[in-house]
């Protein structure tokens, strides 16, 4: 029983406890649905405020926004109508010229009519003027177009010679002072020799009885000899000498010291022919690089190619007119520097393509062409510069300059080439070259007499004063002397000079 109460006690209870919480459960939801009312209200007032608050804010916005897109559509509405105004104005303006150039074409086109016609009546009067003049002159169109062009053409040349005697005193009076000093200079700080040696070696013989001894039995020597040396020997009636020919003036050298040994040494015959040969040609190749290498050091000159120093030295060996080449090389380069440190440029420079100018001679004798390409070809084949190069290339023309170093080694080479005492000429040639100046003067028109004087380092040229004026001479000097370069070639410079004066002879009875 106590079970059973305890369990109805339970029950009782548990029946209690749910009441309760149901009860008490049913309060909270009033209770909280009381909140929520008085929550949803409160919110639903303060949205009806704050949407009454953004209506207003949004009103006054589009108030503004509204003022201002009045205002911008005002502003552009003017400035559209004072751009309406300017087009119409412009487009007035257009019109007005528009009209302005109708009336200008039709004035143009009546001119151009006009004109036309006045062209048509006066090369009508020029035709009817033409005939009347052939009537009158008894000439026809041509003759007096030709008598017209050549006094215009005489004309010309009066005006082109007064123009280019004003030219040249202008230029002269500067640069021929600037070029005498710099050449003076250069000239008086350099000293070398005059002619030195000849074309062809001669040798000594104690007696004629030796000439059969370098001949040998049946001529075996002398075969052996020129076959060795490759070389001419002549023995001739030339009393106690032999003459050593060859162009390879390095070989003439060589035979010349082999046969003076061979003739101290009396033991003439083919082995010890060859053996002094073979000697002379160790003697004569260390003779020349040491040449070379002095030449070098004697013009400040470094690092040059072993070929180029060789060939330098055998320029000893090599005479133009009498005149050593090597010398003369040495004379330009120093010259070259002379005239390179007076204007202020590379004096180094200026001596390197001085020495090396006239490298060409030493294989001209082997190579077809003239020496300046020879030499240039040998100079950009061992190594050197373009600028040198064209240096040795052009100073005899037959390459233009390119720089200023080329134009003071031709300058250089004219000076110690045409120096007195530097070179020496055949006399056929010199009197070649004479009788070609004078030819070269008296071939132009007006010339009487010609004259070339002062060794053909002057061509004094006497004209008729009744066929040319003192203007014309000027020209006339000038297109001799053109003449003169393109047609000869010579050293340093010729001077022309034009004579024209008038005598009046009368005696007295």
């Amino acid at each position: 029983m106590s079970v059973l109460w305890l369990v109805f006690g339970l029950a009782l209870g548990l029946a209690g406890g749910l009441l309760a919480h149901k009860v008490l459960e049913q309060r909270g939801l009033s209770s909280a649905r009381v909140q929520a009312e008085d929550l949803l209200r409160s919110s639903r007032q303060e949205a009806e405020r704050q949407k009454k608050e953004l209506l207003g804010e949004a009103r006054e916005e589009v108030h503004r926004l509204r003022s201002e897109i009045e205002k911008e559509v005002k502003e552009r509405r003017g400035e559209l109508q004072r751009a309406e105004r300017r087009l119409e104005q412009k487009e007035e303006n257009l019109d007005k010229k528009l009209d302005s150039l109708t009336r200008r074409e039709d004035e143009l086109r009546h001119g151009q009519d006009a004109l036309k016609k006045r062209a048509e009546e006066v090369e009508e009067i020029r035709e009817q003027q033409l005939q009347r003049l052939e009537e009158i002159g008894h000439m026809t169109r041509e003759e007096a177009q030709q008598t017209l062009l050549a006094a215009a053409e005489e004309e010309a040349n009066h005006r082109i010679g007064i123009r280019l005697k004003e030219m040249e005193e202008q230029t002269k009076r500067e640069a021929d002072r600037k070029a005498q000093e710099i050449l003076s200079t250069a000239i008086q700080r350099c000293a070398v020799e005059h002619t030195s040696e000849v074309a062809v070696s001669v040798v000594p013989l104690p007696s004629d009885e030796m000439k059969g001894r370098v001949i040998g039995r049946e001529g075996r020597n002398i075969r052996a000899f020129e076959t060795i040396t490759g070389v001419d020997l002549i023995v001739d009636d030339t009393p106690e000498a032999v003459t050593v020919s060859s162009f390879d003036p390095v070989r003439r050298e060589v035979a010349r010291r082999s046969l003076e040994r061979l003739i101290v040494d009396g033991r003439i015959h083919p082995a010890r022919i060859e053996e002094l040969v073979a000697k002379a040609w160790s003697e004569v190749d260390i003779e020349i690089i040491n040449a070379g290498e002095e030449a070098l050091l004697e013009a400040g000159i470094k690092h040059l190619h072993a070929e180029l120093i060789k060939l330098v030295g055998q320029l000893q060996f090599r005479t133009s007119y009498g005149q050593n080449s090597l010398l003369h090389s040495l004379e330009v380069a120093h010259i070259a520097g002379i005239m390179a440190a007076e204007l202020g440029l590379d004096e180094s420079f200026a001596r390197r393509a001085g020495l090396l100018h006239d490298i060409g001679k030493a294989v001209d004798h082997k190579i077809e062409g003239p020496h300046a390409m020879i030499g240039a070809d040998l100079a950009k084949r061992y190594g050197e510069v373009p600028d040198i190069i064209n240096a040795i290339a052009s100073h005899h023309e037959d390459e233009e300059p390119q720089t200023v170093y080329a134009v003071l080694v031709a300058a250089a080479d004219a000076v110690s080439a045409s120096r007195p005492g530097a070179r020496r000429e055949s006399l056929d040639a010199y009197i070649k070259r004479l009788e070609k100046l004078e030819g070269i003067a008296k071939s132009f028109h007006g010339v009487s007499k010609a004259y070339a004087i002062q060794a053909g380092r002057e061509v004094r040229v006497i004209v008729s004063p009744n066929v040319t004026d003192d203007g014309t001479i000027t020209k006339l000097a000038f297109d001799m002397a053109r003449k003169v370069e393109e047609e000869m070639k010579y050293p340093g410079q010729i001077k022309i000079t034009v004579v024209r004066e008038t005598r009046a002879v009368d005696y007295a009875k």
